[in-house]
């Protein structure tokens, strides 16, 4: 019967993190076993890691063989005892006289091993070396295998952190993107409607400007002033989602009402590009929660709609009773790619036919959305494919019993 060590659970896990056992041979393991092999003068040296059910070689000397079946060889007793082993004679030891090692081709007769263990304690595998003949290691040798071992282990550490390392780097230029992004997005959204205004106010300040002429000009700059503050307040939204300090009051609320002012606000920017924003609902949906900030996550969404679907386009908007009350908003735009899905709900992000096809925005509308329903304790999702539009859904708690 295969040796199972009682911490078996805890050591698989730990090379899970580790992610060791589907590595390809790497110089630094491959120069361990050559050194073993040198050292203890014998014709084999491995370094294993020992799985759930196969053993890995990271490292190997005088040994093709890749990996091996849990059940065979000496190294998973290393694993399960925790402690060094040797066996002089395999055949005279009634554990491994059977083995298919032992017993068939390549016939060995000699095996010692020492613990590769991990930084958590468990042993991970060994680092051994073998012998078609009978024998004994000297003391040091022993020893020396003791220390590879240990070197062995640290060198598992060493390439874990240099993968986290990698991650962190890929992160921070993933970040650095974002934020490069979201500094072209802002720079466009602010320069903009400043041009504009300064623009407009010079040439009323140059006078000459008939009555009408100027009302006019100065409801320019008042559309724009209410762009820019628009701008801002979302932005001081979004970092008061993130530092959890947004102001929050779920109380019992009726979400169909919730939706019908959210597509009263948005039917004029429908209008304005011939669209048909239809809502479909019963007259009561109970809900639970706060219905100014769930209105501003449902406008967000519906711009959204708006934007992205073409002209003469439809936007339904489907409210369903409890329990778990849902929203689902379906269109006939452009739609998004796969690839593009699972990062909609970043800071920043905008999707690539945004850019484009020159669609205002930030990438801050759906990031401020998705925090919204996530205060509520709901979900969102979204599913989405190029020209064949999307439908965004979002499910709420219902009111608590009274």
């Amino acid at each position: 019967m295969m040796p199972v060590p009682p911490d078996e659970a805890a050591r698989l896990r730990e090379l899970e993190d580790l992610q060791a056992l589907d590595a390809p041979l790497e110089p630094d393991f491959q120069s361990i076993a050559e050194l073993a092999a040198s050292i203890c003068r014998t014709p084999i040296a491995l370094v294993t890691l020992v799985g759930k059910d196969w053993q890995h070689f990271r490292g190997r000397s005088g040994f093709d063989t890749p990996e091996l079946e849990r059940r065979i060889g000496f190294c998973p007793y290393v694993v399960s005892g925790g402690e060094p082993l040797e066996v002089p004679d395999a055949l005279a030891d009634p554990r491994f006289q059977d083995d298919p090692l032992v017993a068939g081709e390549p016939h060995l007769r000699y095996y010692a091993g020492v613990p590769l263990s991990g930084g958590r304690g468990h042993t991970l595998g060994t680092v051994c070396v073998l012998d078609y003949r009978p024998r004994r290691l000297a003391p040091e040798q022993h020893r020396t295998l003791g220390v590879l071992a240990s070197h062995a282990a640290a060198l598992l550490e060493l390439h874990r952190h240099a993968r986290q390392a990698g991650e962190v780097a890929r992160r921070l230029q993933d970040v650095e993107e974002l934020k490069q992004q979201f500094l072209r997005s802002v720079n466009h959204e602010l320069r903009t409607p400043l041009t504009s205004i300064r623009s407009y106010l010079q040439l009323i300040q140059d006078g000459g400007l008939d009555e009408p002429t100027e009302r006019n000009f100065l409801g320019v700059i008042e559309r724009n002033s209410e762009r820019l503050l628009s701008l801002l307040d979302e932005l001081l939204l979004m970092a008061s989602l993130n530092a959890h300090t947004a102001v929050f009051t779920p109380e019992r609320a009726n979400l169909s009402a919730v939706t019908r002012e959210a597509v009263d606000i948005s039917m004029a920017k429908a209008g304005r590009r011939d669209q048909a924003l239809r809502m479909h609902a019963p007259a009561e949906v109970p809900v639970w929660a706060d219905a100014g900030r769930l209105r501003h996550a449902l406008v967000h969404l519906l711009d959204n709609a708006v934007k992205f679907t073409p002209a003469g386009g439809r936007i339904d908007v489907v409210v369903t009773p409890g329990p778990g009350p849902r929203v689902e908003i379906h269109d006939t735009g452009i739609g998004i790619g796969a690839e593009d899905l699972e990062h909609v709900f970043e800071d920043f992000y905008r999707a690539p036919e945004a850019e484009s096809q020159a669609i205002g925005g930030t990438g801050v509308g759906l990031s401020i959305v998705n925090k919204i329903i996530q205060l509520h304790g709901g979900a969102i999702r979204m599913n989405s494919k190029p020209h064949e539009g999307t439908c965004v859904q979002i499910s709420l708690p219902d009111p608590p019993r009274s």
